[in-house]
This record gives structure tokens, sequence and C-alpha cells, in this order.
């Protein structure tokens, strides 16, 4: 792994936090994801499960996590499930996690072979009542092939169908959304890295650079600070290409007196950052383009102030809408008729801007947690409202990602990354 070793001692809280909520006599079982091929014998690279990492640190394919806290065999209420290394694997692929590596990683104990696991399950479910099977439930999931821990499970009710069987991911969306202190720490590392991207690019952009110079500027950065990727596919879009809210061709030039929207942000660890700036191509902001930018950065800070414990996620946007229609009227972008005569389920500000303000971030971009229930301190959101024109032909949106504090405002964790038009324009032009 190119990241630093993570403190075991948050996987062990994880999972002491995940057994405080199963029912006696359950068992519950995870699994890495698989590697997705391509063709011939080409492989996408391997991106662990976020559900396993967070629960056993383990980033490594073909690992199994099982978690029974009522088992008779008190060596047996954590267990690793490991693909065996040896000498071919660790000339061809590198080594992979030994069983000494394995608890030093995860702080479990008990470290099986997979294929032992059969023999072992079986034992296991003898004793248990309940399994708690691993779905993903995420508002925002659209699964369309079946993954490693499809196949598990299809296993393991078919081979055991007496057994009850309950759901991980309700307590997971709960559990990860609260996240503790050290991984705020590695968002804050990927926020950090992204930061010293932005920086590099401030430097680079210049009228006639191309999106995808950008987007390799960034890249270089990235891997120079131990991240392996971007967090998620990056958007670099020059002028009109801001108006598509998920431009990723990211293969135009960059024309004098254009903006260019860059959502862009670096992994570390598998946490996510997620980063969005607007800056100018020739250095400097026109007017028009000042006004607009000031607008969306107002919204940014009053929507920002509002994240705090127990407030209520629709009415979090409705409030947010408000703000915005405010700076919409001020930009003569809409007229009071516009907000006198709009639908109420599309409000007149949604002309302009049509997509959420935050969502909650973590080991994914868009993480786990549940929209229905109050937000709470300790949860990392993005703040990212925006401002698309197409007659005009550009777009602005600003982005960054802060933690809600048990009082007061969050704390933003780009606070270092130059948002501020004065400040943007000096180091472009330095």
């Amino acid at each position: 792994m190119k990241y630093a070793p993570i403190n075991k001692s948050l996987f062990e809280t994880n999972r002491a936090k995940f057994k405080a909520k199963m029912k006696p006599k359950s068992l519950a079982v995870f699994n890495s994801n698989d590697i997705y091929p391509i063709s011939a014998d080409s492989t996408m690279p391997f991106e662990q499960h976020r559900d396993i990492f967070y629960l056993s640190g383990v980033d490594q394919e073909e690992s199994i996590l099982v978690i029974f806290p009522d088992c008779l065999k008190e060596k047996h209420r954590e267990i690793l499930f490991l693909k065996e290394t040896n000498e071919h694997i660790a000339i061809w692929e590198g080594e992979k996690l030994t069983k000494k590596k394995a608890f030093e990683t995860s702080g479990i104990k008990t470290v099986y072979w997979l294929q032992n696991m059969e023999k072992i399950m079986f034992e296991l479910m003898t004793q248990c009542d309940t399994i708690y099977i691993n779905t993903n439930e995420h508002y925002r999931a659209n699964v369309e092939i079946e993954t490693r821990e499809d196949r598990f499970t299809k296993w393991l009710k078919n081979k055991y169908p007496a057994h009850s069987v309950a759901k991980s991911n309700p307590i997971l969306q709960r559990l990860r959304s609260v996240k503790e202190p050290i991984e705020i720490d590695l968002i804050k590392k990927a926020c950090d890295i992204t930061e010293k991207g932005f920086l590099r690019i401030l430097n680079f952009v210049k009228p006639n650079v191309w999106e995808y110079e950008i987007e390799a500027e960034f890249m270089h950065e990235f891997l120079r600070n131990r991240s392996k990727k971007f967090a998620y596919t990056p958007i670099v879009a020059s002028g009109k290409n801001a108006n598509v809210l998920h431009y990723i061709e990211n293969n135009q030039q960059c024309k004098a007196g254009d903006l260019i929207l860059m959502d862009v942000g670096a992994e570390y660890a598998n946490y996510s950052s997620d980063m969005t700036r607007s800056v100018p191509v020739s250095g400097r902001f026109s007017e028009r383009q000042k006004n607009v930018y000031n607008a969306v950065l107002h919204v940014k800070n009053e929507a920002t102030k509002m994240l705090t414990p127990g407030t209520d996620w629709t009415e979090y946007h409705v409030e947010v809408g408000k703000i915005m229609t405010s700076e919409l009227l001020k930009l003569n972008l809409i007229d009071k008729a516009d907000v006198q005569n709009e639908n109420p389920d599309w409000p007149a500000y949604k002309k302009y801007f049509m997509h959420g303000t935050s969502h909650h971030m973590g080991l994914d971009t868009h993480d786990y947690g549940i929209l229905t229930e109050p937000m709470q301190a300790n949860m990392v959101f993005t703040v990212e409202p925006g401002i698309y024109i197409p007659d005009e032909g550009f777009g602005i949106r600003l982005e960054d990602d802060v933690v809600i504090q048990k009082s007061g405002e969050p704390f933003n964790l780009m606070k270092n990354i130059p948002i501020e038009i004065d400040e943007i324009e000096s180091i472009m032009n330095s």
C-alpha cells in the first residue's frame, strides 16, 4: 500500500461498535471485493470493499471477516480468512498478508487460510441463530453485477436455510457516518494532498492549456504524496463544459477569458476528499464572473453554518434554497414573479442550482449516512453550492469538506485551500 500503516485501534473500535448492535447468538460476515476483469488477462486495479476495510483494515482480495461475539470458543469471536501466500505468489504479485501481519493490521488474533473456511463456518453456524448479511443499501446505489459479497450470501443462505437473516447495512450506515478521530485525520490527509494539487495547477493554468493536462498535474501531485488515485472521476470543465454537472471528458482546450470548474479530490488510505474550485483561465475574473462567484461563496459560507448537530437534512436544503434564491434575484437571473409562481417541488432557484448542497463523505465519496435522521457531531459533509448559466457560457461551483462539531460552526478540513478571489488571482499572477 502507498499509505502509512493505520493504528489497529481504529478497527478494534469499529468492530466493538458493530458488535454492540448485533442480536444475541448472531454472526456477521463481510467479504472483500473481486478483482474485476476488463478483457483478455487485463483487470481493473483492486479496490477493497469499504465495509470489510472499515472493520478490519484488511486491504487485500479474497478476504473474509467473521464477527461472532457469543461464540463458545473465545478465539472464534473474531476471525479473518485470508488467501494463503506462497513463494510463487510473492514473486509474481508481491507478498500477501501473513497471519502475523494480519494481526498487526486488524487486531484480530485468529487468522485462517481461506481453504479452511467452509469447515470452520459449519462449526460456527451450529452455534448461532442469526446471520448478518451485507447488502448495499446506499441511497445512490445502482449495482448491476453480482459481487463477491452477493455470491457468498447466496451460498450461505442456501447451505444454512434454517437460520434467521438480519442486515448489516443499517448498522454500518449509522456507524460509518460518524467518524472516529483517526478517520478524520485520514480524511484531512486526503484533503491536504488535494490542496497540494490545487496549488500546483494555479501556477500551471494559462490560456490554451488542455483540460487533460490539468488533470495530469493533479495526478502527478497526488502520487507524489502517497495517494494512489483520484477519489472519484475528476471533472475539469472549462467554459460551457462547467454546465454539464458530471462532465468527465476533460478533452477541451481552455480559452482566454473562460473559467475552469475543477471538481477533484485525492484519496488516501481509501478515504476520500472532495473539492471544487472555479478559476479564471487568464488569471483574472471578469466583473460578472466575480459577482456570480461571490454569490456562490456566500451561499456556501451560510450553508456551512447550518451543519450542526440535530439539523434535519430536508429542512437544511430548504433553507439553503432560500439563500440561493436571494442571490439569484440580486444577479437578475430570476425575478420576484419567478419566485411567486414557482412550483414548490421545483423552486425557481433550481433553474440555476439543480443539485444538492451536501453529502456525507468518508471511505466513499458519497459516504454512508441515513438522510432521514438528524445530523450528528463528527459527521463529515461536503458543502457545494453552484450557479450554472449556459446562456453566459460558464458555471461556478465551490466545495469544501467539513466536520460537524458538538457546538459552533463545522471545522473546515479544506480551510487552507485558496477560495477567495483575491487570493486565487494573486497566486495565479505571482
